[in-house]
């Protein structure tokens, strides 16, 4: 895709509709035998998009951003009227929403006016499974981590931490989890020669771009029901990680678990992180809504909308949207979209059209 058609779809997530005429520990679980991929009901996803965070002061974020990871700002818009509620399950919804871009990825950042959210839990750990990051490709992880350092940046892990040669898929990947200033686990990941995508042996930037979103989830096979055989996400990568690195890396003792890469044609993947021990991660809060600053979205395109709001209640999800809503850009209606959550609770925006 190229940088207009990927703008133009930015401007889309964050247009939507504005909108319309206001202007929008424990025993390891073994892992249980793959099932076979069904035919996905909405067609298979065809992009993963912009992946969205709430914050609760746009232009620090902003700035922050910017400054701390290189990212480029695409734009800011105000997002309001009915379809932006009906959209998002908040009555009086009014938000602030910056489109920035690192590397080839975009992020959304979005400041609610009203109402306002909850912050993310002081006591939050890298278990429990409203845990969300992106993981950020770096040319070198010690100027990179320099670079953080500089800036004071909160850390989660307490260095970089190298993955051990025995494990296959993961030995030789560097990692460093750190937080921004709303506490959003964030990471920075330098691949080793040969793993990872070719663009990731870049050298002409230090962030490179964004090459997943990591999510916890309660159980894998559960969560490729709905990945996988709901929306046609293929598998690209599996492993099990344990030992200290990863134990300093997620901040979590003793920490084992089992890692699903899910990928679109095009665009970040999402990983899938379940906890084989311990399994003393919290819920995502029931109540959770946009607003509250540990929330965070992903911008699917798939073919058709419509039948997803149905399917993904079978498939162990639940819609956030009362029905697909149109969605502008450029103020001109672009197609539908439908904010759902997945068996964990992680929420997503199906788009069409775009």
């Amino acid at each position: 895709m190229n940088h207009r058609a990927r703008a133009l779809a930015a401007t889309a997530l964050l247009t939507l509709v504005a909108l319309i005429p206001a202007g929008l520990g424990a025993i390891a679980r073994q892992p249980a035998a793959p099932t076979a991929p069904a035919e996905p009901v909405a067609g298979p996803a065809n992009r993963i998009g912009a992946i969205a965070l709430t914050v609760t002061d746009l232009d620090r974020s902003m700035e922050w951003y910017r400054s701390v990871l290189d990212a480029e700002p695409l734009g800011i818009r105000t997002l309001e009227g009915e379809a932006f509620e009906r959209l998002t399950g908040v009555f009086g919804a009014r938000a602030r929403a910056a489109s920035l871009r690192i590397g080839s990825e975009t992020i959304e950042l979005f400041e609610f006016i009203t109402p306002r959210g909850r912050p993310i839990p002081h006591d939050s750990h890298g278990n429990d499974r409203w845990f969300q990051h992106i993981a950020i490709i770096v040319r070198d992880m010690d100027e990179a981590y320099a670079r953080l350092k500089a800036h004071n940046v909160a850390h989660a892990s307490p260095q970089p931490q190298r993955l051990p040669d025995w494990n296959t898929n993961a030995g030789g990947i560097e990692a460093f989890y750190f937080r921004d200033p709303d506490g959003h686990y964030l990471e920075i990941l330098e691949f080793p020669s040969g793993k990872g995508e070719q663009r990731w042996q870049s050298n002409d930037r230090l962030f490179l771009g964004i090459d997943h979103t990591a999510i916890v989830v309660d159980d894998t096979e559960a969560s490729l029901a709905f990945y996988r055989d709901l929306l046609g996400l293929r598998v690209a990568g599996t492993s099990e990680n344990h030992g200290p690195e990863q134990e300093r890396l997620n901040a979590v003792f003793p920490a084992r678990l089992r890692i699903t890469t899910l990928r679109a044609p095009t665009g970040p993947g999402i990983e899938l992180l379940e906890y084989l021990t311990p399994r003393s991660g919290r819920p995502m809060p029931a109540d959770t809504q946009p607003t509250d600053v540990w929330h965070w979205h992903v911008a699917i395109n798939v073919d058709n909308v419509e039948p997803l709001f149905v399917a993904c209640r079978k498939a162990g999800g639940r819609p956030v949207s009362p029905g697909p809503q149109p969605v502008s850009a450029n103020g001109e209606r672009a197609g539908s979209g439908l904010m759902a959550r997945d068996p964990d609770g992680h929420a997503l925006l199906f788009l069409t059209g775009q």
